[in-house]
């Protein structure tokens, strides 16, 4: 069964992100009074706890509830402005049916609507209208009226006036103040489905990131199957970061579609601000990572920077050629792979993948070669083959002290995994730091199951030890690697 979607539905700045970053319990969409900010369908998986009132005919210890919480940018948003041009300059009127659409799509695939209207301001037209097209859509049964900006006891009153609209009366909150917040999460527990679809802990997030107008929601849409992400010419149309649950092969995925990003200096308003903060969001909470070129484009200052921040974060990432469609007759394959080489020196160890996503070509490759690198991210070494491949590395290369000082490595272990982390105990960490440690990094991914992703070193100078200790790691066998170039074995009592 799929996962209980949860729409939210309204007309343009009635709280409907705001309600959606209380459900959420963190700000997820942005929060913005220019009308249009949200443009696509937004969803977070949230878990709804069970009432506690006794009044509710049900045990304490009834089980929570999960679901897929959908916002949706404005009804409407065109006709409310008068035709206004936001300010960006960009021409809502060009978006308005698409980001309808996207709302018709949320309501018709919804368990439970939350149609939202604002208290403090009354029904309006547009609210009435829009209540026409959930009930001519047929999912009346599935409204739960909600008023928002209920901010104390002295709206309760005008929140009354919502009940007109058809749908009963009006559950009462604030999303800003939390006033009726219990009332409210307890009213979506008992209309949500009782059964629920266990959601796996091994499900892989992909960030797609790039600069605008590389194709990224045209990849999202075609990875899902469908329009699920607005496809624009407007450069930045995508404001929040959009995850996306698909299946391929019978593996759940989550693709994170991202704001495109631009200079610094060329952000319009704190919108801009917000999308980049998204979007760097996004990519701390992605399994893998996928940076989008447009092939018909110069590798930019923009692509390099995203390069070092998805290597600084060590985040796997695959390098996704767009639109190589449009210039494979006249571009090699061999010598374009060699330009990014050179301009993304810091992923070049990245895997590469022409696609193109207008076409829908690639997406497979895509998404395996995704995969691979979450194989990857998650593999665990064990420390015996750890130490070995270590002790090869130095009989080969130790590292060298212009004083003379000999490099040695005590311990070696891997500690963590996404990213593999590998810690050493030395001698003097400062002689591994550096050109070295970027050799060693080179050399394990050779040799060990990490040749595409990030590993990151900690190295951590031995501490001098008790006796009892000596004796204890001396009888479990434990090894000291010595640095010098010859590979020797050295006791822990030296």
């Amino acid at each position: 069964m799929a996962l209980p979607q949860i729409a939210i539905v309204g007309r343009p700045n009635v709280g409907k992100s705001s309600l959606f970053n209380r459900l959420v319990g963190r700000r997820v969409s942005i929060v913005d009074p220019t009308p249009g900010t949200t443009r696509d369908r937004v969803s977070q998986l949230i878990e709804i706890l069970p009432p506690t009132d006794l009044a509710y005919d049900r045990t304490r210890d009834a089980a929570p509830k999960m679901a897929e919480v959908v916002d949706t940018g404005g009804f409407g948003v065109y006709m409310a402005e008068g035709g206004r041009f936001d300010d960006a300059g960009e021409d809502l009127a060009s978006l308005t049916p698409q980001i309808e659409q996207q709302i018709k799509a949320g309501v018709q695939n919804a368990s439970l609507i939350l149609f939202v209207i604002d208290a403090q301001t009354g029904v309006t037209g547009l609210d009435e209208r829009i209540a026409r097209l959930v009930r001519e859509a047929g999912r009346s049964d599935r409204v739960m009226l909600v008023a928002n900006k209920v901010d104390d006891d002295s709206w309760i009153g005008a929140a009354q006036d919502g009940s007109r609209l058809g749908f009963g009366q009006p559950v009462m909150t604030s999303a800003s103040s939390a006033f009726g917040k219990r009332s409210f999460l307890e009213a979506i527990w008992d209309r949500l489905p009782d059964w629920v679809e266990p959601v796996a802990s091994s499900e892989m997030k992909i960030a797609i990131v790039g600069r605008r107008n590389a194709g990224k929601s045209t990849l999202i849409n075609a990875l899902a199957g469908e329009p699920r992400v607005i496809v624009s010419e407007i450069a930045g149309t995508t404001r929040d970061s959009i995850d996306v649950r698909f299946e391929l092969d019978g593996h759940v995925f989550t693709a994170i579609d991202t704001a495109g990003v631009r200079k610094r200096k060329s952000w319009a308003d704190d919108i801009e601000y917000y999308s980049h903060q998204r979007a760097k969001e996004a990519i701390e909470r992605a399994n893998v990572c996928v940076l989008l070129l447009d092939a018909r484009e110069e590798v930019s200052q923009i692509e390099k920077r995203l390069a070092l921040a998805l290597m600084e974060q060590h985040k796997p990432t695959v390098i996704a050629v767009n639109k190589w469609d449009l210039v494979e007759a006249e571009r090699k394959t061999s010598d374009y792979i060699d330009y990014l080489t050179q301009e993304l020196f810091a992923l070049d160890f990245a895997p590469l993948v022409f696609l193109s996503a207008e076409k829908g070509e690639g997406m497979g490759e895509l998404v395996k070669v995704c995969a691979n690198l979450f194989k990857q991210a998650n593999h665990r070494e064990t420390t015996g083959r750890l130490n070995a491949v270590i002790r090869a590395i130095l009989t080969e290369r130790g590292p060298s002290s212009k004083l003379g000082t000999r490099a040695k490595i005590f311990y070696v272990s891997q500690i963590a995994i996404a990213p593999p982390t590998v810690a050493m105990v030395v001698n003097k960490p400062e002689l591994f730091e550096g050109q070295y440690e970027r050799y060693l990094v080179n050399q394990l991914r050779e040799q060990l199951p990490f040749s595409e992703v990030p590993i990151k070193l900690v190295f951590s100078e031995r501490k001098r030890m008790t006796h009892e200790e000596l004796k204890s790691r001396k009888k479990a066998g434990v090894e000291t690697l010595d640095g010098d170039g010859g590979g020797e074995l050295e006791g822990f009592g030296d």
